[in-house]
């Protein structure tokens, strides 16, 4: 039998909306509404509204949460700051010479309980959420630490572009408006949005300024239609999952199961920052899951490395292409497309390190022709360039 499709809370209304309905990581969500091509560009040019409740919300409590995962993700946590978020890798290892890396994901430090326990959320992506949950919940110590998976309580809305943060500001009280204004990349606020109360980030998947908004599932669809209302004006576009690729790829962020894998080097993938092998100044290193084993990759490079390519044409290359060097495979493909603010087809791959380096020529191999594709720097588009 064919599972049901989960269903965000939105679901009933990109159904009525026009929002074309796929199976994605087995949720029922809108890859497009008319365009990907005009929505990515509205998200460029002014903002773009995103239903990315399927993502895995986690909340995670207890005077020993801090330190729990501290053991368990690749970042450091026992120096985040109360309204910080971090990027991060969630790392299994079944002994000390391995590692497998199960998602990426973001944790924020929430503002501390009134008792002064540690509040801290995570999100991860939706087709690794059950693992994630799986693993974090085989690890949980006797006591101290409360693990509580809120991704069907809650609902996650994405506004992203240069116009968005005035956007969702304008449905806010005046200090809470203030408060989100004042937010640096990675910050994370608590406001009332349209008169729900959100967990409010300055993050998001796209490349461009903008908010990610958390609210009750109940209050969703308010929610939505009140950014939405107040954003038409200002040239606000519902967007699917299309033009979230198309955005990511064009900022050169990478993408669970393209370019990273559970056998991912991170620092082959430009994911170093990502991992905090060392501990606070003049303290042991430190020793999550698989530590010793990216140890090992810093100190040995592996012999691939992603890149970026651009096509002189707009024919694009999908994930598995092969790479070649005068008739010889070198590399792969790993996420591509065309992209709408240059207007021309690029691509990321993982490819041999004597042909990393920007100008290099290679050939990838297209279904049954070779094009040709530049090596470039990451990302291809930097945030404003199309308004530039």
């Amino acid at each position: 039998m064919v599972a049901e499709l989960k269903q965000t809370p939105l679901c009933g209304w990109h159904e009525a909306h026009g929002g074309r309905m796929v199976d994605f990581a087995g949720w029922k969500m809108p890859v497009q509404y008319a365009s990907i091509v005009e929505e990515h560009m509205a998200t460029r040019t002014a903002a773009g509204l995103f239903d990315v409740s399927h993502m895995g919300r986690l909340a995670i409590s207890g005077r020993g949460a801090i330190e729990w995962l501290e053991s368990l993700l690749t970042r450091r946590v026992s120096d985040i700051e109360v309204g910080r978020a971090r990027y991060t890798l969630v790392t299994s290892a079944a002994g000390p010479t391995d590692v497998a890396v199960l998602d990426d994901a973001l944790v924020t430090r929430e503002a501390d309980a009134a008792d002064g326990t540690p509040r801290l959320a995570m999100v991860v992506n939706a087709s690794n959420r059950a693992a994630v949950v799986a693993w974090l919940t085989s690890r949980l110590p006797a006591a101290g630490v409360v693990l509580e998976d809120r991704t069907l309580a809650t609902a996650m809305l994405a506004v992203q572009g240069p116009a968005a943060v005035e956007i969702v500001c304008g449905l806010c009280p005046a200090d809470d408006a203030a408060r989100i204004r004042g937010l640096g990349n990675y910050r994370a606020c608590t406001a009332t949005v349209a008169g729900v109360a959100a967990a409010v980030s300055r993050t998001g998947y796209t490349g461009e300024d903008g908010l990610e908004l958390v609210v009750p599932a109940e209050h969703a669809v308010a929610v939505w239609e009140a950014v939405h209302a107040a954003g038409g004006p200002r040239g606000l576009r519902c967007c699917g999952l299309g033009a979230r690729d198309t955005l990511r790829l064009e900022a050169g962020m990478p993408l669970y199961g393209h370019e990273l894998r559970a056998d991912t080097d991170p620092f082959a993938v430009g994911l170093a920052l990502a991992v905090n092998l060392d501990g606070p100044a003049g303290g042991p290193p430190r020793t999550f899951p698989g530590a010793e084993a990216f140890r090992r990759m810093r100190e040995r490079p592996a012999g691939r490395v992603r890149v970026g390519f651009a096509f002189d044409s707009k024919r694009s290359a999908r994930e598995g292409c092969d790479v070649l060097r005068d008739g010889r495979p070198v590399g792969v493909v790993t996420s591509g497309s065309f992209i709408p603010t240059l207007g021309q087809a690029v691509a990321m791959a993982m490819v041999d390190r004597d042909c990393a380096a920007a100008g290099t020529v290679l050939d990838v191999q297209i279904r049954d022709a070779r094009q040709a594709a530049t090596v470039v720097p990451l990302p291809f588009q930097r945030r404003g360039a199309a308004r530039s």
